[in-house]
């Protein structure tokens, strides 16, 4: 097979939560420690960081990774989902895994994934996990795919953990509680290990207290103290993402890493370039203004929102793609009434339909038309926009995938 045939079989052939929603998601890491076996342990032959919580972890991610590269290590970085191209979720200080890299995993182990149906998300960390391991890479940054108790990435035993914050997202799989939620992702505190967390909130830090007592680990709470630093992530919600990182980056000095105050900033001022990260306030065109943002689940929303509140425009067009499990009563309050809606439906199994999006959505007073791609929305949005309008693209990572 080549690079093509490959990724359609991984894509079709086995079950992935981005694309399939609850149906591939596995409740035990039965699979990918049988994958990690097969594989000869690769994850314990590099040092990571383990990130996860429901806002900001492939952000940070991103950043922690682009610090370390500006700071001379040889840096993995895994996450997803990817935008464009599959091998954006596992790179080395940027750059992607190779094509051929990809081909000669699943032909190698084709026999092992199709006899012990892994998952397409479980085959992808094992690819990851072999790649950083046979290139000797100085430290991984992980991010958590889903939850973290029971995601794939939780058979390392990472440097340092990372939960950046805890909101509603993904209830079908992780509960429809704060504290259900916080439960999953506090499950990726390991044993001796420290635990840093981006936010201290009421509802949850009870659980994450005594999850690391239970660990023996020693919980780090992020400050609201301000920064000197400043990201080419521009969005006003990376300001607490960015106090994350920091306090990540000095528990890592702390262990002996050599990171100077120039890398610190560097790396903070390069993340799309040294990392490859898109689409998070994404500016692409400034006549109309033309914003991208994956955000996807109710405090995101709120975020980009309120960022949007502070820039001066005459009109604002929306182009609204979301997947069929989203909560829509808890998301469609947060847009404005008084935008022109450009409802789509994202080319995959899991975007819900645009006629019935576009139903729901004028039941909360968001009026629009209902448009058979997203492309199609979005030349449509540009066509009806003035140069001093304000055109967001938005409500799924699929969404904007399709633009970008």
């Amino acid at each position: 097979m080549n690079y093509e045939q490959t990724i359609a079989w991984m894509f079709s052939r086995l079950p992935m939560y981005q694309r399939q929603g609850k149906t591939a998601f596995k409740k035990d890491l039965t699979n990918i420690i049988k994958l990690s076996q097969h594989l000869q342990s690769p994850e314990k032959k590099f040092k990571s960081i383990h990130v996860g919580g429901t806002n900001g972890k492939g952000s940070v991610s991103h950043m922690l990774a682009s610090i370390l590269q500006e700071a001379g290590y040889k840096v993995g970085l895994y996450t997803s989902p990817h935008l464009k191209d599959f091998r954006e979720r596992i790179r080395i200080n940027g750059i992607p895994i190779r094509k051929n890299c990809v081909i000669r995993f699943i032909k190698r182990n084709r026999s092992f994934l199709e006899q012990n149906t892994l998952s397409f998300f479980e085959m992808t960390v094992g690819l990851a996990f072999e790649h950083f391991a046979k290139k000797e890479v100085d430290l991984a940054i992980i991010e958590v795919g889903l939850g973290g108790r029971l995601d794939s990435t939780n058979i390392i035993l990472p440097e340092l953990s990372v939960i950046t914050n805890i909101s509603l997202d993904h209830t079908q799989m992780l509960g429809n509680t704060m504290a259900k939620i916080a439960f999953e992702k506090a499950g990726i505190i390991k044993q001796n290990t420290k635990i840093i967390l981006g936010e201290n909130n009421p509802k949850t830090i009870k659980i994450f207290q005594d999850a690391a007592k239970n660990k023996r680990a020693k919980l780090v709470i992020v400050g609201d103290s301000e920064t000197e630093f400043q990201s080419d992530l521009k969005g006003k919600y990376q300001e607490q993402n960015i106090k994350t990182v920091l306090k990540t980056i000095e528990e890592l000095q702390s262990k002996g890493y050599r990171i100077s105050h120039d890398a610190i900033q560097s790396g903070l001022l390069n993340v799309r370039k040294n990392t490859g990260l898109r689409g998070r306030w994404e500016v692409l065109q400034k006549k109309p203004l033309v914003i991208a943002d994956t955000a996807h689940n109710e405090a995101g929303i709120k975020a980009v929102f309120q960022q949007i509140k502070n820039i001066e425009y005459k009109q604002l067009h929306i182009v609204l793609g979301v997947v069929n499990d989203k909560d829509l009563k808890h998301i469609l309050p947060l847009f404005p009434k008084d935008a022109s809606y450009y409802f789509s439906k994202a080319n995959i199994q899991r975007a819900l339909n645009a006629n019935e999006l576009s139903h729901v959505a004028k039941q909360f007073g968001l009026l629009g038309r209902v448009y058979s791609t997203i492309n199609q929305a979005f030349e449509t949005a540009k066509k009806n926009a003035s140069e001093n309008d304000l055109i967001f693209i938005g409500g799924s990572t699929f969404t904007v995938a399709e633009v970008l």
